[in-house]
């Protein structure tokens, strides 16, 4: 006999719940009359991780009326019984919102992931928490939204887009750019990918600069603190409050440095806007003096794509009939005339979102690919990996998007992957 589900006895109505001998008259509410939701559409939802970014989703979440949170866990304590304070409070607020008097307050992801009730999970940790939480998740048979950059090395990139396939679930990663929540790069995307400012012949990307180690020293641990579990993977060093809260951006040993921290985002519309969702760079070249004072990636067709200064505000694209600046500031283009070109029926349109969770919540109930799916998600991390690596080793690399191995540089390829700390592994 299938297993009943939650949702699939809601959504069979008053048949299903006859059949089980139920009283056929249920209110219209249930249903989803007179404008409310009917719980068989509303999404049950966890998080984990409440900083900057995760308090941001919990801010958009909680006022939504088509989930509810079941869920919530940190290995911060306080920020856990804080969070768990406002999801409950928002029900009292309004029972219609996503918040829940009986919401969990989960210490370990993986007792969060075994609830039944879960239909779906936000991952807003630090980038070396995302691919094994994606990973639980998915094998858990729960549909993921999960922060950028989506993993903290490039193996961990094609296992994560593995598993996700594997068992059939819905991944968004957190490139909100694609859903017009930052600016205009979608319109800019469909510009340059149909032509308007001719071929392209190379981009400037503007983020943050490439990670360093990490030389914090030891401070004391907060008792209501799994430092342990923070750390995860990575290897053991004594707590630090500047990685406990929302610094450790700048380290190695958890993420990709502000490079992969808005390279994730531009890296990612450039992709986009190149039709390169599929693929990738297949030269980087390390920074060389006057020359090249950054790392730069060239893609089989000989488009150039830099990594520069500046604002980390948006990218520029420069073709053989006019250049496009696209960003969080806006759109312009040279001649001014590009931006103001109509999209015509012979076009490439572009996939159109403008609500990055509605767009993962719509997904999970229709099981189409959300706008910034998981492949996606892995390809613009791999690019920022790309570049770290080539800052790292400073030598010029050849890439094989296919295979996803550096080619003739087995220095290189060792640094796909990195030793996971007992017990986590892939």
């Amino acid at each position: 006999m299938k297993r009943l589900t939650r949702r699939a006895l809601l959504r069979s109505g008053a048949t299903g719940l006859a059949a089980l001998g139920l009283p056929a008259i249920i209110p219209s509410s249930v249903l989803g009359a007179d404008g409310a939701v009917a719980p068989s559409d509303r999404i049950h939802i966890a998080q984990i991780g409440f900083g900057w970014i995760g308090g941001s989703h919990l801010d958009t979440l909680l006022n939504r009326t088509d989930v509810r949170y079941v869920a919530a866990c940190d290995v911060n304590g306080q920020k856990l019984a804080e969070v768990h304070k406002r999801i409950v409070a928002k029900h009292a607020e309004d029972p219609a919102k996503a918040g829940n008097p009986d919401c969990a307050a989960c210490r370990d992801f993986r007792e969060m992931l075994a609830r039944d009730d879960l239909d779906a999970v936000v991952i807003a940790t630090p980038d070396h928490w995302h691919a094994l939480i994606s990973i639980y998740a998915a094998k858990a048979g729960k549909d993921i939204y999960c922060e950028k950059p989506m993993t903290l090395t490039i193996r961990e990139a094609r296992a994560v887009v593995d598993a996700v396939r594997r068992y059939n679930r819905v991944f968004q990663t957190g490139s909100q750019q694609r859903s017009n929540v930052f600016g205009p790069f979608r319109r800019g995307a469909e510009l340059v990918r149909n032509g308007r400012i001719g071929t392209v012949r190379s981009i400037d990307v503007s983020t943050g600069d490439p990670p360093i180690p990490c030389d914090l020293p030891a401070e004391p641990q907060p008792a209501d603190f799994d430092w342990d579990m923070w750390l995860g993977q990575t290897p053991s060093r004594p707590y630090h409050s500047k990685l406990a809260s929302i610094n450790w951006r700048p380290y190695r040993e958890y993420c990709g440095g502000g490079f992969a921290d808005m390279g994730a985002h531009h890296f990612d519309i450039a992709q986009w806007a190149l039709g390169m969702d599929d693929s990738g760079p297949v030269k980087v070249y390390p920074p060389d003096g006057d020359k090249r004072p950054r790392v730069s990636f060239e893609y089989a067709n000989g488009v150039v794509m830099n990594h520069v200064g500046g604002n980390c505000l948006g990218l520029t694209f420069y073709g053989s009939e006019g250049t496009l600046y696209v960003g969080r500031d806006g759109l312009w283009t040279k001649p001014e005339s590009i931006a103001q070109s109509p999209m015509g029926s012979n076009d490439a349109q572009l996939d159109e979102s403008n609500d990055h969770h509605g767009n993962w919540l719509d997904c999970i109930r229709s099981r189409r690919k959300c706008i910034a799916d998981v492949e996606i998600g892995a390809r613009s991390a791999t690019i920022c990996h790309l570049g770290n690596i080539a800052y790292q080793l400073r030598q010029e690399l050849t890439w094989d998007p296919v295979r996803e191995r550096f080619v003739g540089n087995e220095e290189a390829n060792k640094l796909l992957s990195r030793p996971m700390r007992s017990p986590w592994r892939l």
